[in-house]
């Protein structure tokens, strides 16, 4: 069976990985999926990632813990295969009021919506975390 969308996929075992309370969890990997990996790093919801396995490659995160529970409250996907969703640089949501982040693919990569709305450039919001 084929995956229709893997973005969800990876935002899904995080999210279950969260609830079960484990702090490690495996995902197939790809290069979107790495660089949106790359921003929840600098934005200090996950401790670090680690890409493993020869053939069949998959990519080893470790959730980061304050107080003994996830950082990440939160994590949703927006945009989905079905129903894109874009947004303009003065549109790009502000999730709860600044304390969270929207991931936003655009012409020069993926970057936080903050970030996006500095260099004036909108693009595809990818998902939103708390």
């Amino acid at each position: 069976m084929s995956m229709q969308d893997p973005i969800a996929d990876m935002l899904t075992r995080i999210r279950n990985a969260k609830m079960a309370g484990n702090k490690i969890v495996d995902i197939p990997v790809s290069k979107t999926k790495i660089a949106i990996l790359d921003v929840l790093k600098e934005e200090g919801y996950i401790t670090d990632y680690e890409v493993s396995g020869d053939v069949k490659k998959s990519v080893r995160v470790t959730l980061k813990l304050f107080e003994g529970r996830p950082v990440i409250d939160k994590i949703k996907r927006i945009s989905k295969p079905s129903l894109r969703r874009y947004s303009s640089a003065k549109d790009l949501p502000k999730i709860s009021g600044g304390l969270g982040t929207a991931i936003v693919s655009t012409s020069k990569g993926i970057m936080t919506d903050s970030s996006a709305r500095n260099k004036n450039l909108g693009g595809e919001i990818l998902c939103e975390v708390i």
